[in-house]
């Protein structure tokens, strides 16, 4: 299955949204796509509520994301993760502390502009 990826602005914050499957063949594209996002200070949103599955390799570009973005003082949040998602950032990997989790976008919005 193919990912779409959709990055727009939206008061000063990159707002990407992700649909489809981010597994070991899609997750190098969105890490392509998504990183270059990651500058200095920069604002980042990701909403996920079209994500239907994500494998180990989406997990590793989220990682990859929020090392990125910590590293130049950044904000990442995280927007619509499915619970499977949030079960197993939160279990399995026990990464998802890391995050910023919002269930909406205009609370991620929110929390950003924070």
């Amino acid at each position: 299955m193919a990912i779409e990826i959709d990055i727009k602005t939206v008061e000063g914050i990159k707002v990407v949204e992700l649909s489809g499957e981010v597994d070991a063949s899609t997750a190098p594209e969105v890490q392509k796509q998504i990183l270059p996002l990651a500058e200095p200070g920069s604002k980042i949103l990701m909403d996920m509520t079209q994500v239907q599955y994500m494998s180990s390799a989406g997990l590793r570009m989220l990682l990859s994301m929020y090392r990125q973005t910590q590293g130049k003082e950044g904000k990442l949040v995280l927007v619509g993760l499915s619970e499977e998602l949030q079960d197993r950032m939160s279990v399995v990997t026990g990464f998802l502390e890391f995050f910023t989790v919002s269930d909406t976008v205009d609370a991620g919005l929110t929390a950003l502009k924070s």
